[in-house]
């Protein structure tokens, strides 16, 4: 089960890192958002993986840790928002610069011999 969360975790950092790095700004918010998921995997992990565990000290002899998962309840709030800031700067960008380029420029038509 560890590795296949960890490929997992690994498969979703990977492709956000990728699609950051692309020229337009739909595959930026994409790999920021597959990024944020792979981020919040990892710090779940962090709390150890176990079945039926309660987070509760007392309610069994090996709890889970609740601090991961309240870091996790934290950082998915942050990433919606975040997610929303940057999809209105997006589309504010692609009005008024009439292109969806991360740097406002399009190669294309800047393009001299």
């Amino acid at each position: 089960m560890e590795a296949l969360y960890a490929t997992a975790v690994g498969v979703l950092t990977a492709c956000g890192i990728y699609l950051v790095l692309r020229g337009r700004t739909f595959p930026v918010i994409m790999g920021l958002t597959l990024l944020s998921h792979g981020v919040n995997l990892f710090l779940f992990a962090s709390g150890r993986l176990a079945l039926a565990a309660p987070a509760v000290i007392g309610e069994s002899a090996d709890p889970t840790d609740p601090l991961p998962q309240a870091l996790v309840l934290t950082a998915i709030v942050i990433s919606f928002a975040m997610t929303a800031f940057v999809v209105v700067l997006a589309l504010r960008a692609a009005v008024e610069l009439r292109n969806d380029h991360v740097d406002g420029v399009d190669p294309e038509e800047d393009w001299r011999p």
